[in-house]
């Protein structure tokens, strides 16, 4: 009697995993279709790939090298002879500075959410499930953060630690951390009341085993969605560290830091002048509509 009633709860488990993958399986397959549906959503997509394989390709596409100059070739306009793209106030190409210094923005801007996800999903899904002191401590200290603004905070940690780019991504960093530990709690918060983790929990499941079966799949959609549109933030916060000299260090090509340094040719060839600026609004625009196709696409209610 025993065999055939183990026998009977492992089919139906069994019945209930197969179950669930087909309901994953297609939650994932509307929401491709919903993205192929989005024109604009692709459209972003496809900009920033080919942003990305330009600047990965960097030293088979730049005509020239990104640190030497001359004199005699400064502030070319754009369409000059071998200069597509003109040339800066030290008479470098700023068609390859432009390649190799979105390496830089792209990693500044990138790498501090990769991190800040990280840390502070983990922070937030703990507060969230939890609940009590660990939830009180972990948010308060939170709210300590949000007291200060991003930039200002930012700006703040950058000059106390000194220019670069290290301390720039850990500035960066510590600035978003407590945005996402705020939005992870609160996914997590609405996930623990749900009637399967409450089941799960009278099953006599674990906690970890609890967070790790049912509540990560449910959470860290919504969570990377969110960590998405802050990838925009970021490039546009490392470029203004940048801009102020507290981030990259000159000679290196960094989209903000030639903002920075092609502000006194505006008057002369603003059009090269702008082409950093123009790089790092098309690209954060971009990462901006991306993260909005992929939060309507995954239904995600913010």
């Amino acid at each position: 009697m025993s065999t055939t009633t183990t026998t009977a709860a492992e089919a139906e488990l069994a019945v209930q995993a197969r179950q669930a993958v087909a309901r994953s399986e297609g939650y994932w397959a509307g929401v491709w279709k919903r993205l192929r549906r989005d024109p604009l959503t692709i459209a972003c997509a496809a900009i920033l790939l080919l942003m990305l394989l330009a600047i990965v390709f960097a030293p088979l596409l730049a005509p020239h090298d990104p640190y030497q100059g001359s004199m005699i070739r400064r502030l070319k306009a754009i369409g000059t002879p071998n200069y597509p793209l003109g040339t800066d106030e030290l008479g470098r190409d700023i068609l390859t500075r432009l390649l190799y210094g979105g390496r830089l923005s792209w990693f500044i801007g990138i790498l501090p959410v990769v991190f800040a996800f990280a840390i502070g999903s983990t922070l937030g899904i703990l507060a969230g499930f939890m609940g009590g002191r660990v939830n009180m401590a972990i948010m308060r200290t939170t709210d300590i953060f949000y007291a200060f603004p991003s930039v200002l905070l930012a700006v703040a940690i950058s000059g106390a630690l000194g220019a670069g780019i290290f301390n720039a991504i850990l500035a960066l960093t510590l600035v978003f951390i407590p945005q996402i530990i705020r939005v992870a709690e609160s996914v997590t918060q609405g996930v623990r009341s749900l009637d399967f983790v409450d089941a799960a929990r009278a099953s006599g499941a674990s906690g970890f085993t609890i967070v790790r079966v049912h509540v990560l799949g449910n959470v860290l959609g919504p969570i990377f969605v969110y960590a998405t549109s802050l990838i925009s933030v970021c490039m546009i916060l490392a470029s203004g560290l940048s801009f102020l000299g507290l981030g990259t260090k000159p000679p290196e090509p960094e989209w903000g830091l030639m903002l920075n340094t092609l502000r006194t040719a505006i008057y002369v060839q603003p059009w090269v002048a702008v082409l950093p600026g123009v790089c790092i609004f098309v690209t954060s625009i971009c990462f901006n509509l991306l993260a909005d196709g992929l939060r309507q696409a995954m239904d995600v209610k913010g």
